[in-house]
C-alpha cells in the first residue's frame, strides 16, 4: 500500500484527506467523494451563505417557524445534550457575541454592548416541535461553530469508511476523524501545535481510530497590555476564556472530542476536573504553560 495526501480547502482552513491504497486512482476517486461530504456539510450550515438552513433559522428570528431536516434536527438535539451537559457554557445560541469581537482589530467592547448581546442568548428559548424551529427574538442566531467542522471531519470519515478504506484520516485544519492505523497497524502521530510557537509542537498523540480535535486561544485573538483575548467567548458574560492555552481530546467520534475541548475551555479552573471526568484522553496546556495529562 502507499500512503496518498489529498490536500484541498474548506471551512476556512488547510485541510487534507490521508489515504493509504493500492491504487492512486483510486485514492483520488474516495479522497474526493470525501472532500465533496465536507463541503456539502460546509454549504449547507454556514452562516455566510444565504441559502444555508441556518440563514433560513436566523433570517426568520422573531418570525415565523422554519422547517428543517433530519439531518439538521439531530445536530440541534445534540446541541441541546451539549447545552445542558455543560451547564449552559456550551451555546449555539452565543454566536450573536461576534459581532463585538472583531479579532481582525483590538477592540475591547463596553459591557454595555456585551449585555445587550448576552440578551439575546438563550438556547432554552429556541422553539422546537415537530422538526419546526423558531427563534423567537428578531437578532437571535443559531450557528454549528461549535462542532460543525468536527461533524464534517466525522462524515467525510464516514464515507471512506463505506467505500472500503481502512488505512487513513481526514484531517480539517487540526480536527481529524481517524478511520485506522497505518497499514503495518501502526497508529498515525498526530502533532500538537505549541499555542506559542506556531511552527513548533507541544507534544505529538499517537491514534489508531476516532477523533482528535483541538481548541485554543491561539487561533484567532489580539493582544492588549500583555493580556490576550481569544475567540472562544462565555456566553453568559460574552468574555474571552482565559484559563487555557490549548486543550487536545480523543474520543470515538470527532464531534464528541471537538464539544469536549470546548466545553473544557468554556469551564476554565474546572476544565480539568470536566476532562478527568469525561473518561477521554486529552492533554491541556494551561497559561503558564504547564501540561496536563489524563490519567488513563
Amino acid at each position: 500500500m502507499q500512503i496518498y495526501r489529498h490536500p484541498f480547502n474548506a471551512m476556512a482552513c488547510v485541510c487534507e484527506i490521508v489515504l493509504a491504497m493500492d491504487d492512486l486512482q483510486q485514492a483520488t476517486s474516495v479522497a474526493q467523494m470525501a472532500i465533496d461530504e465536507v463541503h456539502r456539510v460546509e454549504y449547507k450550515y454556514s452562516r455566510y451563505r444565504p441559502d444555508s438552513i441556518l440563514s433560513q433559522f436566523n433570517a426568520a428570528a422573531g418570525k415565523e417557524a422554519i422547517l428543517c431536516d433530519e439531518e439538521t434536527w439531530a445536530l440541534l438535539e445534540y446541541a441541546d445534550k451539549l447545552y445542558y451537559a455543560s451547564e449552559a457554557l456550551f451555546d449555539i445560541t452565543a454566536g450573536v457575541l461576534r459581532r463585538a469581537w472583531d479579532f481582525k482589530t483590538t477592540r475591547i467592547p463596553s459591557d454595555e454592548e456585551l449585555a445587550a448581546l448576552c440578551q439575546l442568548v438563550n438556547w432554552p428559548l429556541v422553539e422546537r416541535d415537530d422538526r419546526h424551529v423558531r427563534l423567537p427574538q428578531g437578532g437571535m442566531e443559531i450557528d454549528f461553530g461549535g462542532f460543525g467542522k468536527e461533524y464534517a471531519a466525522d462524515r467525510a470519515g464516514a464515507v471512506l469508511f463505506a467505500q472500503g478504506v481502512r488505512h487513513g484520516y481526514v484531517n480539517l485544519g487540526g480536527d481529524m476523524r481517524v478511520i485506522g492505523p497505518k497499514p503495518d497497524g501502526q497508529p498515525w502521530m498526530m502533532g500538537i501545535q505549541d499555542p506559542r510557537h506556531k511552527d513548533q509542537l507541544v507534544a505529538t498523540i499517537p491514534v489508531e481510530r476516532g477523533g482528535l480535535a483541538t481548541s485554543g486561544d491561539y487561533e484567532r485573538f489580539f493582544e492588549i497590555d500583555g493580556h490576550r483575548y481569544c475567540h472562544i467567548l462565555n456566553p453568559q458574560s460574552g468574555h474571552p476564556v482565559s484559563y487555557w492555552r490549548t486543550i487536545s481530546v480523543v474520543a470515538p467520534l470527532a464531534v464528541g472530542a471537538g464539544s469536549c475541548t470546548t466545553i473544557a475551555m468554556l469551564k476554565q479552573s474546572e476544565g480539568l476536573e470536566y476532562l478527568d471526568s469525561s473518561g477521554l484522553s486529552y492533554l491541556a496546556v494551561d497559561q503558564q504553560g504547564c501540561i496536563h495529562v489524563s490519567k488513563m
